[in-house]
């Protein structure tokens, strides 16, 4: 790499003092943020039109990890989208940034104008707007918001049309979906679960990752011996779905179980979204459930998990807390959704309860060590909406082998369930209702870590069954959804709306 272009490429906290001494010297600082995945001419025309709005441009561009654009995204690693960028001669510096909070970089950076790219076309600038009026709830600064002339070349539609990122199956079923609906469809109807009032209940779990380095086998016992490098915590389980909900919702009450003793209930409340109202019961023979995931490093695999919980059902009394406070509060709610982890929280009775007085009722039904083969979607009767995974499918149904639609319909049929939607890993999904199948392939290309995927992909499409979205849109956003969440380390951020929007309007182009 030249001399020049390696001068470019700055960090992040080296972009922030620059940017303070420039603007004391009298400089106009203006920042453009984004992938810059393909330098096509709409990109040329943007940076062009953006360094004429003052002398200093500077270009944040989004890591690999953060980028949601749908399979394949990015083409290029984030080194060679930096380098490439350092290399056009209107761009005065160049910095690799997280996007886990969105412009939370432009926050840091203050430049004195956020110059944003625009869709040439009219359909698309009136999706380019509708993107970003969620993306800017995020973004909030003294600096000027200006729109340059855009981006009439698509990064997305060159990629979607001619790269073959897509499976054949992908393909075929993304072009008979476009031909049925399109982003404003399904845009409206994801923008419509903002009214709706949720209930969710269930097992709150505390996923704790501790990385390690495998030192080697030890010289006195039959064992590999590691050494600790450093952790991360997360709200997980019933606490992650809530979240979730709350980008979508704007009125969301979870009800969870937490151990009187070291209940971790101030890390809970802050780690909670500002929407989500909670409210906690406890039990004085168990801790709140943790789960300890021990990982390499390096090669990002798990080694063991060790679970800290009391998977008895709750007392009598506490039982009976839960419910008068379900019967006073479920018919307040719209929706009452189910998040069962099968740790000792959801009791037949409280089952008993929420079926008799919501409105609707969504289960997920999960099976993991603690549990497995005693918590089943079995338990339930009449639920409006199931999401399980195909291991909890085959499971209750106790058919290891039998073709998935075959299952599918057996249990939608034992249960009552008025929608049952199954996620089958690498396969997608396939969903079941009175009036239709539908099977939906997978969008995801890159997977960084699957757990709590599944609690993304229930707390999506729950809302959007109880909204009346039909089965096949369903789906889609369920795989959408699910497609972002497997790049997010456990539960360490929320799947956001915005996230979901900008996903489905990429791979739809």
């Amino acid at each position: 790499m030249e001399t020049a272009i390696i001068n470019k490429i700055l960090t992040l906290d080296e972009v922030v003092d620059k940017v303070k001494a420039l603007k004391q010297a009298g400089q106009v600082i203006v920042q453009s943020h984004g992938v810059f995945d393909l330098i096509h001419p709409g990109i040329i025309k943007h940076l062009n039109h953006a360094k004429k709005l003052g002398d200093v441009l500077i270009v944040s561009v989004i890591k690999d990890k953060d980028v949601h654009r749908g399979p394949g995204r990015p083409i290029f690693p984030e080194a060679f989208r930096a380098e490439n960028v350092a290399s056009l001669e209107q761009v005065d510096y160049v910095c690799l940034v997280d996007n886990e909070m969105p412009f939370e970089c432009i926050k840091m950076t203050q430049p004195d104008i956020f110059a944003k790219g625009q869709a040439a076309h009219e359909k698309d600038r009136k999706i380019h707007e509708r993107l970003f009026k969620e993306e800017k709830k995020f973004y909030s600064d003294k600096c000027r918001i200006i729109e340059t002339e855009g981006f009439s070349f698509s990064s997305s539609h060159i990629i979607n049309n001619f790269l073959d990122i897509y499976p054949e199956e992908t393909k075929n079923f993304l072009s008979d979906f476009k031909k049925k609906y399109n982003f404003s469809d399904i845009a409206d109807k994801i923008n419509a679960l903002k009214d709706l009032k949720v209930l969710v209940i269930g097992d709150g779990i505390i996923d704790e990752y501790h990385y390690c380095d495998s030192l080697g086998k030890s010289s006195k016992a039959n064992l590999v011996v590691s050494k600790y490098l450093s952790h991360e915590v997360f709200a997980g389980g019933t606490f992650a779905v809530a979240n979730h909900l709350a980008g979508l919702c704007d009125t969301v009450q979870m009800v969870s179980l937490l151990g009187r003793e070291d209940s971790r209930e101030d890390f809970i409340a802050k780690n909670l979204k500002p929407n989500v109202k909670a409210k906690f019961f406890y039990r004085d023979d168990g801790p709140s459930v943790i789960k300890k995931r021990y990982i390499h490093e390096y090669l990002n695999q798990k080694l063991f998990e060790v679970c800290y919980l009391n998977d008895d059902f709750i007392g009598k009394e506490c039982e009976a807390e839960v419910i008068d406070y379900l019967v006073s509060e479920i018919p307040k709610y719209d929706m009452v959704m189910v998040s069962n982890f099968g740790h000792g929280f959801i009791t037949k009775d409280i089952i008993e309860a929420i079926k008799a007085h919501a409105k609707i009722f969504a289960v997920n039904a999960q099976t993991n060590a603690a549990n497995v083969g005693y918590n089943l979607i079995t338990r339930y009767n009449d639920p409006n909406y199931v999401c399980l995974d195909e291991s909890e499918l085959r499971l209750s149904a106790q058919e290891k082998h039998a073709d998935i639609e075959q299952v599918t319909k057996k249990i939608a049929n034992d249960v009552k369930a008025d929608c049952l939607i199954v996620t089958l890993g690498k396969k997608g999904s396939f969903g079941v209702n009175h009036n239709s199948v539908n099977r939906t392939p997978i969008f995801s290309h890159k997977v960084v870590d699957t757990v709590g995927a599944g609690d993304a992909f229930f707390a999506y499409t729950a809302p959007c069954y109880a909204k009346g979205m039909p089965l096949d849109m369903l789906s889609f956003v369920g795989n959408a959804v699910g497609a972002i969440a497997v790049q997010i380390v456990c539960n360490k951020k929320s799947v956001e709306k915005f996230e979901l929007l900008e996903f489905i309007n990429t791979i739809l182009k």
